[in-house]
């Protein structure tokens, strides 16, 4: 049964692996392995931006502001969350990206879990580089 749950942190667990707490990503028999679902803890610096859209979106997903300002974008559109617990969610064939306004900490769920909207990690002096990606 002890390896059945998990108990953990989300600020700490989060830091490990880019904010990303359960999805497909983890390692198959861990208790946060998921092909359903994924859920992030995004703790951002202010003016803190994805370093690219995600295009051909196939998930739905929701993203709850806990703390700060944030700003989802979509094409023609942005919604900025200012209060706790304002939320947006997008569905699939959404175009997106976002920004933080202030420092902010976000709570995004998106289904189903699946490869392939990595963004490459930045290289040496901050430009995207190498190919690898994260989650």
């Amino acid at each position: 049964m002890a390896d059945e749950v998990y108990v953990g942190r989300a600020g700490p667990d989060a830091a490990l692996d880019r904010g990303w707490l359960l999805g497909h990503f983890k390692d198959p028999g861990d208790p946060r392995h998921s092909e359903a679902v994924e859920i992030k803890w995004g703790v951002h610096p202010p003016g803190d931006t994805r370093a690219a859209w995600v295009r051909g979106e196939e998930r739905t997903a929701l993203l709850v502001l806990i703390s700060g300002r944030f700003r989802m974008e979509f094409p023609g559109r942005a919604v900025t969350l200012a209060e706790q617990g304002e939320y947006v969610v997008w569905g699939k064939g959404v175009d997106h990206s976002w920004y933080a306004e202030e420092a902010s900490v976000v709570l995004t769920v998106r289904w189903p879990s699946v490869p392939g909207y990595r963004v490459p990690a930045p290289g040496p002096g901050g430009e995207l580089g190498d190919g690898t990606l994260e989650p």
